[in-house]
């Protein structure tokens, strides 16, 4: 039986795992039952402990799951470290439970699954030479892709039940308190890393700053720490904007984040008081240096801008244009310095930044909302997650939860080297085609013919080409050609869960 994306899933796999199947982004008003952490009394002095070893000794055990936060994405100098310590000491088959993993933690994750350390993972998303071992079947067990809202639903609801969570912070006291503003390996909101410190067993903070007791502003605090870390650096805060969230300077995704703008500009969304988030793509980012010279031409101020925050987000909050930043992470130095003494640049959780299950996420209040895909199929459906090869190199992020804004624009271009973006069939599905409004390629846009009234409010704006997106699929086939079919087992190597926690897709693995 097809799930509401188009997606054949068997009723033994669903039985197996324990999932329903994906039914629609439409999620009514379920209730829901959250869990509570294992709390070790304290009256200790101070927290701090000399030796990660005989801390890791002590509290990671086989099975358990542990966790750690992406905040430092490419800079990131904690996981690895904690990482080959767990190997040394010959702990095994662990659930490995990040809020997602960047590059430079693949080697690391590939060799605790070959020591048998790690023998399960969940997180927003993998790449690199991870992605492509998880892809070739090197776990016996899928796994599991949440995105950001999602995850805070599982661990909320202990689908995903931490035991203990390592969490690097760029300065803490004695007894836990800590953010991510002050310090050496300044990385601005925790936002992601909130969940685990509210909701692990076991915290463990590690800082390369140690402050005077007590430390404010606390966004973790003492009541929520067992443990704290003295490490010679906690990372490198020149490098969270490496790798996906980059300027770009390509004329391909100029001209679409011009298109996107004349979009948003030309909808009924763009007026007083909208409110708005760009995604970590190249054009997606452009976007926002477009829309302030729009906004200052047109007199029109955001009321917020939400989700992953860049410098060129927060300068628009320097210059007025912008009242509030409600930020969950920041993509550079500029976006995490700009936090620390700034009011209206709000710290928030995953949870309140997108949890489907709660009383309110702040994505039910976005009024645009632009984002990138690898591939976007002829039913308007998104795959941010595996490759036209099959093989997984991306995340899910905050992709399915911001999809559910009221104008959600999905920036791609036609075709990426000698490969189509847009295609009739995807390798895996992740954002689907009901929440996605509008496609924009340098060649021009498509709009989801369930929306009638954006058909009339973009389709004449000048100089922009309106194609059905069987049409632009056509064009891109024209000019690359049909991809060669992609040869899958009957395993699968990775569950694609939807932000309420069905399925939306399966991974299988691809053969050799």
């Amino acid at each position: 039986m097809k799930n509401k994306a188009g997606v054949e899933i068997p009723d033994e796999l669903l039985t197996k795992y324990g999932y329903k199947s994906f039914d629609g982004a439409e999620l009514g008003h379920p209730e829901s039952q959250r869990i509570a952490p294992k709390v070790r009394v304290s009256a200790d002095q101070s927290k701090i402990v000399d030796s990660i070893e005989e801390l890791v000794k002590n509290n990671v055990k086989n099975g358990m799951t542990i966790s750690f936060h992406h905040h430092l994405r490419e800079g990131d100098k904690i996981f690895n470290k904690v990482m080959q310590i767990i190997i040394d000491l010959g702990i095994k088959d662990l659930t490995l439970a990040p809020s997602s993993l960047t590059n430079v933690m693949n080697d690391m994750v590939v060799k605790a699954i070959k020591a048998g350390t790690v023998s399960h993972i969940t997180s927003s998303g993998m790449r690199g030479s991870l992605g492509d071992a998880v892809s070739h079947g090197i776990l016996k067990d899928p796994v599991i892709f949440r995105s950001h809202g999602g995850r805070a639903r599982a661990i909320e609801t202990g689908k995903i039940k931490i035991d203990v969570a390592f969490l690097g912070v760029p300065n803490s006291d004695e007894m836990g308190n800590a953010n991510g503003m002050i310090g050496d390996a300044v990385f601005g909101s925790l936002g992601y890393a909130l969940m685990d410190a509210r909701y692990a067993d076991k915290v463990v903070l590690l800082t390369d700053n140690i402050v005077d007791y007590p430390n404010t502003p606390a966004s973790i605090n003492q009541t929520q720490v067992d443990y704290v870390i003295k490490v010679d650096q906690v990372g490198d805060p020149e490098k969270i904007g490496s790798g996906a969230t980059r300027f770009t300077k390509d004329p391909k995704e100029l001209k679409i984040a011009q298109i996107i703008n004349e979009v948003i500009t030309h909808s009924p969304y763009f007026k007083e008081g909208f409110s708005f988030q760009t995604g970590s793509g190249g054009a997606a980012l452009a976007v926002t240096r477009y829309l302030r010279q729009s906004m200052l031409d047109h007199g029109i101020k955001a009321s917020f801008a939400l989700g992953g925050i860049t410098k060129s987000t927060t300068d628009l909050l320097a210059e007025g244009l912008v009242k509030k930043v409600m930020d969950v992470q920041d993509f550079d130095k500029g976006a995490a310095d700009s936090m620390h003494g700034n009011q209206d640049q709000q710290e928030i959780d995953a949870s309140w930044y997108a949890d489907p299950y709660n009383k309110g996420a702040m994505v039910a209040k976005l009024d645009v909302c632009i984002l990138s895909a690898l591939q976007v199929d002829t039913n308007f459906n998104v795959n941010v997650l595996s490759g036209s090869d099959g093989v997984i190199r991306g995340a899910i992020g905050g992709h399915q939860d911001a999809a559910t804004a009221k104008l959600t624009i999905i920036s791609a271009p036609l075709t990426r080297g000698r490969l189509a973006t847009i295609v009739p069939k995807m390798t895996s599905i992740t954002t689907p085609g009901e929440s996605i409004d509008v496609v924009a390629t340098e060649y021009g846009i498509a709009i989801n013919p369930a929306r009638k009234d954006l058909i009339d409010a973009l389709g004449k704006i000048p100089g922009i080409p309106v194609y059905t997106i069987e049409e632009l699929q056509e064009k891109a086939e024209k000019i690359v050609g049909q991809a060669d079919s992609i040869e899958y087992s009957d395993r699968p190597v990775a569950l694609v869960e939807y932000r309420d926690g069905t399925l939306i897709d399966v991974i299988n693995q691809v053969k050799e």
